[in-house]
């Protein structure tokens, strides 16, 4: 099956190349990139010469449709929302990794996003790519939101303990870390060099993006309306994400008996490891993988529960769980290109 990437000059694209080169059911059959394009891929990426050396195009639907099956957007926001329309005409079926059509509500964002929302219609169409989750709506979607890095790492650890009634849904805290990458690869001055180096800084305090898409993800899965407290913070490392999660404890239980729950809710789950008890995962553990790992802690003293959830920002956290929501839509076991385990140290 022929894929073509949208926005292929951004590191989500260059690691969907690293993963359909790979894959035996997939390759790669156009590569849009509207600034770049008569330039050769391998031109601006030359780690990949001999593996992606043709000519990056202009968008044209009718070009895609015809040469391709599938399309990956991997563009900024408020880019996809203006092809996606044009290539579902067409019968293509598209992930769409920017967050785009992750929320149901158009003004919710425009609020939060500062651009014009898609059509309603194509907002409700779209089927939201969390694959451990949704899996059996990705297989018959013709539309998929790809979650966001922070969201997924965040919803994944939480879903059980929201699903299962354990915790105080009001009390929910999320500190969250990402490496540099998760800014993308155009300047600014907060991934500058000497800013970023040997520093650490939270941003967008109860302003970024992704709130209302978990916010959205966990009122689904508890039923009625969740807000919570997010706050992200930049690390001078290239990739990862990590999700601390405070939240109360309804009622008296152990650590292991979390962990059991755990176990148990993603016992179907291939790329999500559940750590046994005082083994917390670090964000080296999951790099260049498409695996979650979660590690889990009660505190007696407060009936607290921290929950630890990791994953690679590019791989989890866009392309690979592109290429895991590709192949849940295509029939194909979800492991499909997908087997690499950690880059360590």
């Amino acid at each position: 099956m022929k894929a073509a990437i949208i926005g292929g000059t951004g590191y989500g694209a260059i690691e969907l190349v690293r993963l359909i080169n790979k894959h035996p059911f997939l390759e790669i059959g156009s590569i849009v990139s509207n600034s770049q394009s008569g330039s050769s891929f391998s031109e601006i990426y030359p780690h990949l010469s001999d593996i992606a050396d043709q000519p990056l195009e202009n968008f044209d639907v009718d070009r895609l449709s015809e040469k391709n099956e599938i399309v990956f957007l991997a563009t900024p926001s408020g880019v996809s929302s203006r092809y996606v329309p044009q290539l579902l005409e067409t019968g293509i079926k598209c992930i769409d990794l920017s967050g785009d059509f992750r929320l149901r509500s158009g003004d919710i964002y425009e609020s939060w996003y500062k651009h014009s929302p898609a059509e309603d219609k194509y907002l409700q169409q779209a089927t939201y790519g969390l694959s451990e989750i949704y899996a059996e709506k990705i297989k018959t979607a013709s539309l998929i939101a790809n979650p966001g890095c922070y969201p997924t790492a965040t919803t994944l650890g939480l879903i059980p303990a929201i699903q299962t009634n354990l915790i105080d849904e009001k009390s929910i805290i999320v500190d969250a870390k990402s490496g540099v990458s998760g800014a993308g690869r155009g300047l600014s001055l907060t991934a500058h060099y000497s800013e970023i180096n040997e520093n650490t800084k939270a941003y967008k305090l109860g302003a970024h993006q992704h709130i209302p898409e978990i916010e959205q993800v966990l009122s689904d899965e508890r039923g009625n309306p969740l807000t919570i407290s997010f706050t992200t913070h930049l690390v001078p490392m290239t990739r990862g994400i990590m999700c601390t999660m405070y939240v109360n404890l309804k009622e008296e239980i152990s650590t292991k008996k979390v962990i059991d729950l755990y176990k148990h809710f993603y016992q179907e789950s291939h790329f999500i490891r559940v750590r046994p008890e005082g083994n917390i995962p670090s964000t080296k553990e999951v790099s260049g993988s498409n695996y979650c790992d979660i590690g889990l802690h009660v505190d007696e003293r407060t009936n607290r529960l921290t929950i630890i959830s990791v994953i690679d920002n590019l791989v989890k956290g866009a392309a690979g769980q592109a290429i895991q929501n590709v192949n849940l839509m295509n029939g194909w076991d979800e492991r499909t290109g997908l087997t690499d385990i950690p880059m360590y140290p």
